[in-house]
């Protein structure tokens, strides 16, 4: 057995790859398995000389991280004190039934109730989703719902974080599960309206959502609804809140083709809406006898709302302009009541919500702080008044409101409560702007105490993420506050890739642009730098996913700024996964990054900035890489690759460090409570790291 107090010494294999006439060596690429796809489903089959580097990296990780065990278990109690035992959010009413989720006292995982509106003591549990992971080291349940007639219940569960997902429905009258188990799901279903029917997607041996099927509650054989031909498309499904229509939605990340299925004939052949066309992009509400489609047609980056009658669905040209485009008011979702249209828009990095009646003129929902979020908490009624909405900032807990759209009253129906206590006066949040290399100003959202010294430096733990569009909100955070109560500043530096500042935010992180994702983080911390809220040495960078592959490039660019940098499911490997069509993620992801199979210039841009492909003898700072076995978005081997070369280059002589969760995926543990773990993990991790760094 390896010492683990010695850094494990990964073998050298190397393998040679000629691809558009370039060539390039992978010394580590034997840490993939080849039957990877296997392992997802049964992570015991994984090779055993894979299986021991890899539980060698986290002896040599806990090793490393040993002395911050105490703190560790300190941070995870404060964190816990700051969760309610037996929480609960409010109800949604559907006709006479309210139904919500809540979590009884210690419990993992939540409950599914409801009750009656006259009978409000008389809870009926829909799923106990806490007692079925008992038997699993993992277990996740998505898309919990009930059938429109009440009368079934149904979820999609996940026991390895593989997000292969078995769909279970159960019959509320007599409490037993019915026998019309799906399999192979990727966890997004429907009822239909008339709820004889589920509609399904369905996962292929790639891990890819190609296949909707159409399945009887009664019982019988799968009919496949829509197949998607194209391996860069993804296939879902959905119901209109006004249940006239099944929507099933097919995309990439630049074009997008929706079909649909009236919800009185659910076995009747989907309609196409509009047929895609490269570069426009749409998704549906239903407003009564029309839809209301959110699109970038006809130019309008920041999208615009438009309505097409139902009788016209397939005529592109029928479709009427119902909110213009305004270049600047990214407008991100859509939704639709009987007598209104609702919509969030995005306005530098916060957000708005937009209400407009059938007959009359739009307002909004918005707030005067600095920084803040807006969302909206859905809704299973068409013919309601009633909106549900939240507000929170990064001082300000989650607030559940109800307003009505109608007479623009609104109650505050929960706040989010913090048992060990928590007062925003204490906390202080800024919106900061750093310039960028080019000139763009680069928002900063910063949390820190209102009581800290003034004009001292302190510790910051800076994240990022920057890619697909997605925009980090400012929310509140139970998490962060271990930390900023301790000194510390969290910053969320909000660059170029995400769509923060509207959707061209997002087309200048991605493609030919990305290296612009990257220097905006590094202005972002030179600018924190400039500002005396830290000092280069002080900051440590954290960042998830596509997130990590901004780590990744931040260590190789600028390694003398951070103390340290924390890599979660990173996805680093970029030039090597995005040139293995096989993998689940990888034809859906050419529009982002580019496609080095067919493109020279997209390889050598790629191999330009890859983070493992980057690597070279230079003083990094501690690397602490976090991945799952089971991961089909970002494979267990990009860390564990990345982490084996950056300790063969390093010149620093600071740990680089691997921690392989070997029961679960992308999304990390489940259960509100174990998640903590992790959390507390990292945040000790930096404490450490940037002690470290200060003491070296």
């Amino acid at each position: 057995m390896p010492d683990p107090a010695t850094p494990p010494a990964a073998r050298k294999d190397p393998c040679t790859i000629e691809q558009l006439g370039r060539t390039r060596t992978d010394d580590y690429a034997w840490m993939k398995d080849d039957n990877w796809q296997a392992v997802l489903r049964d992570p015991t089959l994984l090779r055993a000389d894979i299986a021991e580097h890899l539980r060698a990296e986290n002896a040599y990780s806990d090793s490393v991280l040993a002395s911050t065990q105490a703190l560790q278990a300190e941070i995870v109690a404060e964190m816990k004190g700051r969760l309610r035992e037996d929480e609960s959010y409010p109800a949604l009413p559907h006709g006479v039934w309210r139904y919500g989720v809540r979590y009884e006292a210690g419990a993992q995982q939540p409950r599914h109730v409801r009750f009656h509106e006259d009978r409000v003591d008389q809870e009926e549990v829909l799923l106990d989703a806490d007692a079925r992971a008992k038997d699993h080291s993992y277990y996740v349940a998505r898309s919990a719902t009930h059938s429109p007639d009440h009368a079934l219940f149904a979820w999609a569960e996940d026991t390895q974080g593989s997000e292969i997902y078995t769909v279970r429905v159960k019959d509320l009258a007599s409490g037993a599960l019915l026998p019309v188990e799906i399999g192979n799901c990727t966890g997004n279903f429907v009822f239909s309206p008339d709820s004889k029917h589920i509609f399904w997607t369905w996962r292929d041996g790639n891990g890819r959502p190609v296949r909707v099927f159409r399945r009887a509650v009664a019982g019988g054989a799968d009919e496949l609804v829509y197949e998607e031909k194209d391996p860069g498309f993804f296939a879902g499904v959905a119901s209109t809140r006004s249940g006239r229509w099944i929507v099933i939605s097919s995309n990439d990340h630049d074009t997008a083709e929706s079909w649909v299925v009236p919800g009185d004939d659910p076995t009747a052949a989907a309609r196409c809406v509009a047929a895609r066309e490269k570069g426009v992009t749409y998704d549906l509400a239903h407003w009564g006898d029309r839809f209301v489609v959110r699109t970038n047609l006809g130019g309008a980056t920041d999208f615009r709302l438009m309505t097409v009658l139902d009788a016209q669905i397939g005529d592109r040209a029928a479709w009427r302009e119902l909110v213009p485009h305004r270049p600047g008011r990214y407008i991100t979702e859509c939704t639709a009541f009987a007598d209104h249209v609702v919509w969030v828009e995005r306005v530098d990095a916060n957000t708005a919500i937009q209400i407009l009646p059938r007959d009359g003129e739009a307002h909004h929902l918005a707030t005067n702080e600095d920084a803040y979020t807006l969302s909206l908490d859905g809704s299973y009624e068409f013919a309601t008044n009633e909106l549900r909405y939240s507000y929170q900032s990064p001082t300000t807990p989650r607030q559940w409101l109800s307003y009505d759209m109608a007479t623009r009253e609104r109650w505050l129906l929960k706040a989010q409560d913090i048992p060990s206590g928590h007062d925003p006066a204490d906390y202080v949040c800024q919106r900061l702007l750093a310039k960028a290399p080019d000139g763009e100003s680069v928002p900063i959202t910063l949390l820190r105490r209102r009581d800290a010294p003034e004009g001292v430096p302190a510790p910051t733990l800076l994240y990022g993420y920057g890619s697909y569009g997605v925009s980090i909100d400012p929310t509140f955070s139970t998490r962060n506050l271990s930390l900023v109560d301790r000194g510390w500043v969290y910053a969320i530096a909000h660059v170029r890739g995400g769509a923060e500042k509207g959707w061209n935010w997002f087309l200048g992180g991605r493609g030919e642009t990305k290296t612009n994702t990257f220097t905006d983080f590094i202005a972002c911390a030179e600018h924190l730098i400039a500002q005396g809220v830290t000092e280069a040495g002080r900051i440590v960078a954290d960042g998830r996913s596509a997130g990590g592959m901004l780590m990744g490039a931040i260590a190789n660019m600028r390694p003398e700024l951070f103390a340290g940098i924390v890599a979660v499911v990173p996805f680093v490997d970029v030039l090597n996964t995005m040139s293995d069509d096989t993998l689940p993620l990888t034809p859906p992801e050419w529009p982002e990054w580019g496609n080095p199979l067919t493109d020279v210039a997209a390889y050598d841009r790629i191999a330009g900035y890859s983070p493992y492909d980057r690597i070279e003898a230079k003083p990094y700072p501690t690397v602490f890489a976090i991945g799952g076995l089971t991961d089909p978005r970002v494979t267990y081997w990009e860390p564990a690759k990345w982490i084996a070369k950056l300790r063969e280059y390093s010149t620093s002589g600071r740990p680089q460090l691997l921690r392989i969760n070997m029961e679960a995926g992308h999304g990390g543990a489940s259960g509100r409570f174990k998640s903590l773990d992790e959390a507390a993990l990292i945040h000790a991790f930096a404490i450490w790291a940037e002690g470290a760094a200060r003491s070296s």
